[in-house]
């Protein structure tokens, strides 16, 4: 699938690739949801987690830049080129909680992320540097990548994982 430059085809390729990580994760009992080791040393609950937090920082940016500021990007104290230490540090701090906790966080998260981008725009969504904080990207494109993007990811890495550790 492409990557989507309209409202609807964000909408639709978030609806694919979501129901799509959810047939997948319906596979899956609630030990192996929680078995560590199936992307590194995260579980499935913990990638969950990590999308989660995710599409938070993502609506957390949003908010920022309506309010006319400009958030730290991609966390404070993290640049870019420090993704993986980021993401290790949403690792720990979600790794000791509850499985239910995360999927009913998973799924309102999912849900919240979803209502913001149908109250935007298409202009809101595809002008680049509508908002002074995305400089030359679109808000779009930091959807794609915290929703639809990242549930190809998530589902592709966790069933090539989960297939390791049933090996």
């Amino acid at each position: 699938m492409s990557r989507p430059t309209s409202k609807t085809a964000l909408l639709a390729a978030i609806n694919q690739e979501r129901g799509a990580l959810e047939a997948f994760l319906a596979t899956l009992m609630p030990e192996q949801m929680v078995a560590p080791g199936v992307v590194g040393d995260w579980s499935v609950k913990d990638v969950l987690a990590h999308l989660v937090e995710w599409e938070q920082m993502v609506l957390g940016w949003h908010r920022a830049g309506l309010r006319g500021e400009r958030p730290a990007l991609p966390a404070p104290g993290y640049k870019w080129s420090e993704t993986p230490a980021l993401n290790q540090m949403i690792f720990e701090k979600h790794r000791n909680r509850p499985l239910a906790e995360i999927t009913a966080q998973f799924d309102a998260s999912h849900q919240e992320i979803v209502e913001v981008i149908r109250e935007l725009t298409n202009d809101d969504l595809f002008t680049a540097g509508r908002y002074p904080w995305t400089q030359k990207n679109t808000l779009g494109a930091y959807f794609v990548s915290a929703t639809s993007s990242h549930y190809l990811w998530a589902r592709n890495e966790m069933r090539k994982g989960v297939k390791g550790v049933r090996a």
